[in-house]
């Protein structure tokens, strides 16, 4: 059984890996399609790509910070599973992007470590919560980024062939993790909180887009 000193330097080691390490994905990066081979980028689009990507990247690392801590102080065995699987699958998406990133010759925001530590508070704080309510937290998150990825597919250049795979592979996982924790008896959180997540979200989704 983990100390609570295990606990808290397994903790720590995990954020560093997030927010500094290089990441490996279990799953092969989603490819295009043959009939949407990736033409040259202009200046404008390979800039444009890598800030979009960038703001990806940032949303992933703020999946593992909020997961972890979720699973940490969730009481309920069969919850804390499910959310552990959930940021296992987040890893791919975590490296997906930062590859891309490098090849697009752009750096992830130089925030991450504020966008790290304020998602594992949110994290924290949802894992205290009835199960129900901490699975609608999960699901009012994913619904949003799934709707957020939705919004890049719609901005990034037709050209960017790449990028567009892996954003669309990606939304349809978030789409999937928001329907298994509807599925273990989830319940979406109020509008006032639905509201606030999104304006909190729209704070780190602009900043990032340049920081």
């Amino acid at each position: 059984m983990p100390t609570a000193t295990d606990l808290l330097f397994s903790t720590v080691d995990q954020a560093l890996r997030t927010v500094w390490g290089r990441h490996h994905a279990a799953r092969p990066r989603p490819l295009p399609a043959p009939q949407d081979e990736a033409a040259e980028l202009s200046p404008e689009q390979q800039a444009l790509s890598g800030a979009l990507m960038r703001v990806n990247h940032v949303g992933e690392v703020c999946a593992q910070a909020l997961y972890t801590a979720q699973a940490l102080s969730c009481r309920d065995e069969a919850t804390r599973r499910q959310l552990r699987q959930a940021a296992a699958e987040e890893i791919d998406h975590l490296a997906w992007t930062e590859q891309r990133l490098t090849e697009l010759g752009s750096r992830p925001s130089l925030l991450n470590p504020l966008w790290y530590a304020g998602a594992f508070a949110l994290g924290w704080v949802a894992g205290r919560a009835a199960p129900a309510r901490g699975l609608g937290f999960v699901i009012e998150t994913e619904r949003q980024v799934e709707a957020h990825l939705q919004s890049h597919l719609d901005r990034l250049p037709a050209a960017d062939a790449a990028s567009r795979a892996i954003v669309a592979r990606m939304r349809e996982d978030e789409a999937a993790h928001a329907d298994s924790a509807a599925a273990a008896g989830g319940r979406r959180p109020p509008a006032p909180l639905r509201w606030a997540m999104a304006a909190a979200a729209k704070v780190m989704t602009t900043t990032a887009h340049r920081i």
